[in-house]
C-alpha cells in the first residue's frame, strides 16, 4: 500500500513568525497584512516556544474600558462553571499584555514533518485548534500545517484515486479475473461493481479503499459470479 500522506506534503513552509518582545499593534498588523490568523513565536534560532492567536488578542479589545484587576469577588458574580472563571482569569490576565511572549499560549502545541494527516487531523479536532507549527526534534520551526491545508487532500483527481484502488486493492483481493470488478470515482466516492466469488472480502475492501486518501466514501454493487 502506499505511504499515507504526511504533514510535510501538505504544510507550508514560509512561515509568519515573531519574537517574544513583539509589540501587540505589530502582532495584529502582521496578521492583517498576511491574512493569517496565528502566529508562532520564536526565541534563539527558530525554536518555538509558544503561539499567539486572535483568541489570545481579543481580551485586550474586550476589556478595554475595564479594570484588568477586576477583584474575584466579581469575577464570581459573573456565574458560570469553575472552569469558565478559570478561563476569564487567564483572559483578564491577558488583558494588559502587551508582547507576544505575554499574549501567547505556551508551550505550544506542535507535530513533526512525519506526522500523518490522520493524526495531525485528530489532535486538531479533539483539542479544537485550527493550526499546528511543524517542528523538528529540537523544537525548531519547519512550517505550519492548518485545518486547510489537511482538506487538501480531498482535493485529488478522481481518475488518480481510480487508479490506486485497481492497483493497490483490486488486484491483491479480486485478481482473477482481472476485468471482474470496475472501479468508478466521482467526487472521491469509490464505487465497485461486477462480480466476486467470495463475499466475505467486501469487508476488507472497503476498508483499505476507505483509507486511501481523498477517498470520501466507498459503496459497492458487486454480485456473485
Amino acid at each position: 500500500m502506499s505511504a499515507p500522506h504526511l504533514v510535510s506534503d501538505v504544510m507550508t513552509r514560509r512561515v509568519v513568525t515573531v519574537g517574544r518582545e513583539a509589540r501587540f499593534e505589530r502582532i495584529v498588523r502582521l496578521m492583517r497584512e498576511r491574512g493569517v490568523s496565528a502566529l508562532p513565536v520564536l526565541e534563539g534560532m527558530g525554536r518555538v516556544v509558544g503561539v499567539v492567536s486572535e483568541a489570545d488578542l481579543l481580551p485586550e479589545e474586550e476589556f478595554r474600558d475595564s479594570d484588568p484587576d477586576l477583584p474575584r469577588s466579581r469575577l464570581r458574580s459573573t456565574g458560570g462553571t469553575p472552569i469558565t472563571q478559570m478561563l476569564r482569569r487567564s483572559d483578564l490576565a491577558k488583558a494588559g499584555a502587551v508582547t507576544a511572549g505575554e499574549l501567547m499560549t505556551s508551550p505550544a502545541l506542535t507535530v513533526h514533518a512525519d506526522t500523518t494527516l490522520a493524526e495531525a487531523a485528530q489532535i486538531m479536532a479533539t483539542l479544537r485548534i485550527r493550526r499546528l507549527p511543524v517542528v523538528d526534534g529540537r523544537r525548531l520551526l519547519q512550517g505550519i500545517v492548518s485545518r486547510t491545508d489537511l482538506l487538501r487532500v480531498f482535493l485529488r483527481d478522481d481518475e488518480d484515486i481510480a487508479r490506486q484502488v485497481r492497483r493497490e486493492i483490486v488486484s491483491y483481493l479480486f485478481p482473477h479475473p482481472p476485468s471482474a470488478v470496475r472501479v468508478v470515482v466521482r467526487d472521491g466516492v469509490v464505487t465497485l461493481t461486477g462480480s466476486i466469488p467470495d463475499r466475505s472480502l467486501v469487508p476488507a475492501a472497503a476498508r483499505l479503499a476507505r483509507a486511501v486518501e481523498g477517498v470520501v466514501d466507498v459503496r459497492f454493487e458487486l454480485a456473485p459470479p
